[in-house]
């Protein structure tokens, strides 16, 4: 029996719905944009992905205010939730996804551990955050927000789907 991925099965349900996605990544460094560009139309409904990787980039591509920056941090819900609207708002897409996280094994601390991460999507006015602790070396810990990014996505379409 044949198993549709995750990858297509999202892009599944963009395309019957008609919907356009964004994607803000930060810990995941494109991981999120590579799999929806490994489904053969994908240009139908990804209109964009940017790696915020530094502050900077945070800042400078998707209009994180610099306070946002200091007070909270680039991992903090505030700022997730600001980079999922921002990326959004640039592309003009439906909706807008964003990661930023600690993929490690550097550069956690006790507030904020190694495998701490950010999830917000944001579609009309809305925005949700989830937070994860995710385990494991940088490159399970990217797989693995990568993955529930896009489970994220894939549960927002469904619900909009047995609506329509």
């Amino acid at each position: 029996m044949e198993h549709n991925s995750l990858e297509q099965e999202v892009a599944r349900l963009l395309l019957s719905l008609g919907i356009t996605i964004a994607v803000a990544e930060s810990c995941t460094g494109g991981l999120i944009c590579h799999r929806l560009t490994n489904i053969s139309g994908s240009s139908e409904y990804l209109e964009r992905g940017v790696v915020a990787y530094s502050n900077r980039s945070k800042i400078e591509l998707l209009g994180i205010s610099e306070q946002v920056i200091e007070e909270y941090g680039a991992v903090s819900e505030v700022c997730v939730r600001a980079m999922a609207s921002g990326i959004k708002r640039l592309a003009g897409t439906d909706l807008g996804l964003s990661v930023s996280g600690i993929a490690g094994p550097t550069g956690g601390t006790s507030e904020k551990p190694v495998g701490t991460v950010y999830i917000a999507m944001a579609w009309n006015e809305d925005v949700q955050c989830w937070k994860h602790f995710f385990g494991g070396s940088r490159a399970e810990i990217k797989q693995q927000t990568s993955e529930e990014a896009l489970l994220r996505v894939r549960e927002h379409l469904r619900a909009r789907h047995s609506k329509e």
